[in-house]
């Protein structure tokens, strides 16, 4: 099982050691023939190679089974042009590996009640998955582009979707919602924008082949008032590009911890790509202070939906949710009575999770499954 790693920016590097001893440790308790390669990507690459997403790595992550990303993101390159860009990476990677679908998984667990910003009784058993369609939408939609100069200068973007766009999304909402508990929320702003109603039309018309998933239609602006509101009425929310991007965001907070939560992008065929939603805080480089669950928990999902090791990848979400109950957090997640230890040192104590066998009768948590 060939899985390429992009360390990339920032934090990058210290998640990605973290990530990969674990790896190499669940791969040699459960037999598995991981073989990891790494690759620049990013700022890295720009310094290396002086592109974001030199032809080679590219080469390797379609050679491979997977493809684990870190981080990416320097300052140091924010005022290059666009395409010298570490993000301008990221996009490339998403078009030459053809992933429409990002999928990110909230789920709170119990022992980080407190740390979330929302009162304890709002966020309990939240257990909520976005999909959300990556490769089209207003990011990618032609014309686009600034005109004129001075006060008469105009910018302008284009949100086009097309119906194969949509029902290839759709779809594999559809399907995630039948594997979960069967309900489907889709996000639109259809009492305003055109290219909404087609996205509603698109998802109506598929309804009727899945009988067993219940689906509502929700504006964009009430999705964002009732993830706060009432956010364990959500199971599956399909959106388009832009809206994904941001309620996503905001669901990543429910959790308490933007540090804990991993995502996957996935096409029709050829590898996935899966990497925690925060950035490569740079702030923090080298300090010993990154926070590497939300990578470790995107192996896990790299196992499950990438290479299908479903016992490997709840092996090491048991690991993170052992150590979280044994009161081990990294400073973002500090909290009265806990102990705080340093990226490195976390990841020892997930290392000593992961091969002390879980008692029998004990629970298996799954704090990652989608």
């Amino acid at each position: 099982m060939n899985i390429t790693l992009l360390p990339g920016d920032g934090i990058g590097p210290e998640i990605t050691a973290v990530t990969k001893a674990l790896l190499q440790a669940v791969g040699s308790r459960h037999g598995l023939p991981l073989v990891m390669e790494e690759a620049p990507m990013g700022g890295a690459a720009i310094a290396a190679c002086g592109e974001p997403l030199p032809k080679e790595t590219l080469r390797c992550c379609r050679a491979a089974d997977a493809v684990l990303l870190a981080a990416i993101g320097d300052p140091q390159y924010d005022r290059h042009p666009r395409q010298q860009r570490p993000e301008s990476g990221l996009l490339g990677l998403r078009a030459g590996l053809q992933l429409f679908a990002n999928l990110r998984p909230v789920k709170v667990i119990p022992s980080l009640l407190g740390a979330s910003s929302l009162k304890p009784e709002v966020v309990s058993g939240v257990d909520l998955l976005v999909v959300r369609e990556l490769t089209g939408g207003i990011y990618f939609g032609q014309p686009k582009g600034r005109i004129g100069s001075g006060s008469g200068e105009r910018a302008f973007n284009t949100m086009t979707y097309g119906a194969m766009e949509v029902d290839r999304i759709a779809a594999m909402a559809f399907r995630l919602a039948s594997q979960r508990r069967r309900r489907l929320c889709s996000v639109d702003k259809a009492n305003v924008l055109d290219v909404s109603q087609l996205w509603r039309e698109r998802v109506e018309r598929m309804a009727p082949t899945w009988p067993d998933v219940t689906v509502e239609h929700m504006y964009v602006d009430n999705a964002a008032m009732q993830l706060i509101r009432q956010p364990r009425r959500f199971d599956v929310l399909l959106t388009g590009n832009l809206f994904g991007d941001i309620l996503s965001d905001e669901a990543a907070m429910l959790s308490g911890s933007i540090g804990l939560l991993p995502s996957a992008s996935l096409g029709d065929s050829g590898p996935g790509l899966f990497e925690p939603v925060h950035g490569s805080a740079p702030d923090i480089a080298g300090q010993d202070r990154a926070n590497p669950l939300a990578m470790v928990l995107s192996a896990a999902m790299m196992l499950r939906l990438g290479l299908g090791q479903e016992s490997a990848a709840t092996a090491l979400e048991t690991a993170v949710d052992r150590v979280l109950k044994a009161g081990f957090r990294t400073p973002d997640m500090m909290a009265d009575g806990c102990v705080v230890v340093g990226c490195g040192a976390m990841g020892e104590h997930l290392l000593a999770a992961l091969e002390d066998p879980v008692e029998d009768g004990a629970p298996q948590p799954d704090v990652n499954r989608v």
